[in-house]
């Protein structure tokens, strides 16, 4: 018998929310430094961006290639900032200074490998580092919907200590509030709804969330909570978790490690067509450090998320 584990996928195409694009047009749009641009992908994302006004782009990378991608799609660029850069480490560390400099406010990867692009956002003297660690949260929506389930860290961290963990808790905190979500439900995940030594995510899920009840206010915690208990009241209800205040209901998840944050979003988005937006928070300003897989849907709403964020 032949297995098509294709049977698994959505065929939905992912959409961007028309609410998201509507609350990030509502101010002046970001200038927008785009790390390497002269490529079909970032310049179609930046036109589209632009032409629902909530960007402004600022094109860095080898103007030739710059100017012959807006050609193809009938894109006169002529009145925006074009800065003439080559190779990809020139393109990452000037676009960092420019966002760094208060030249821009997002910056955006290109056409660049993601250990050069972050290279430009580590370096201290481009002016992007904070005291805030990095962390990336994904905005997911399922399709035909606008309520976003919030993941931190599916991107960036790979093995995050507890530090990087309330500094999650905080980006998400943040990004949900943004959002107009008053009080953010967040659940801390394990494979587990109970603190058992011989689960180590449990116990420092328990740990997190005892911190997040005494450093934050205005927002639920609970954890640890196995994945059933973040997304369906039904399990909820039948463990015995319908009082929790976030059990069922969660508006945000913070994951213990980078593999299992990465398969819950791919898993939103192949197996459900949920609409992917992220964003790296901690720097100077907000970092989209799109993937070449995006779909161009994920990439405005990305780019809707990071202008939304300018503001807070």
């Amino acid at each position: 018998m032949t297995r098509k584990r294709s049977a698994f996928l959505s065929s939905t195409a992912p959409d961007c929310p028309p609410t998201l694009i509507a609350q990030a047009a509502q101010g002046t749009p970001p200038r927008v430094a785009i790390a390497r641009a002269g490529a079909p992908l970032p310049m179609q994302a930046a036109k589209e961006a632009t032409e629902a006004g909530i960007m402004t782009p600022v094109f860095v990378g080898e103007a030739d290639a710059i100017r012959a991608e807006a050609e193809t799609l009938g894109w006169d660029i002529s009145g925006y900032a074009l800065h003439d850069t080559s190779g990809e480490s020139e393109a990452a560390t000037l676009a960092a200074s420019l966002c760094g400099s208060g030249q821009a406010d997002v910056l955006m990867k290109g056409h660049l490998h993601t250990d050069q692009f972050m290279k430009g956002v580590l370096a201290r003297d481009n002016g992007l580092r904070t005291t805030d660690r990095l962390v990336h949260v994904f905005h997911i929506t399922p399709p035909n919907h606008d309520t976003p389930l919030l993941i931190s860290d599916a991107a960036v961290n790979v093995t995050p200590d507890l530090k990087t963990r309330q500094s999650a808790v905080h980006a998400v905190v943040k990004l949900a509030r943004a959002r107009g979500i008053e009080r953010p439900k967040v659940a801390f995940l394990s494979a587990t709804e109970s603190a058992i030594p011989s689960v180590p995510s449990s116990m420092e899920a328990a740990e997190l969330c005892d911190w997040a009840r005494e450093e934050i206010s205005g927002a639920d915690f609970s954890g640890p909570l196995a994945l059933d208990l973040v997304l369906s009241p039904q399990a909820a209800e039948i463990k015995g978790l319908d009082d929790d205040p976030v059990a069922g209901q969660a508006d945000c998840l913070v994951v213990p490690d980078i593999v299992s944050g990465n398969a819950i979003f791919k898993s939103l988005v192949y197996l459900s067509g949920g609409c992917a937006a992220g964003v790296v928070m901690g720097a100077k300003v907000p970092v989209l450090l799109t993937s070449r897989a995006d779909p161009p849907a994920a990439r405005l709403a990305s780019a809707a998320l990071a202008a939304i964020l300018t503001r807070t």
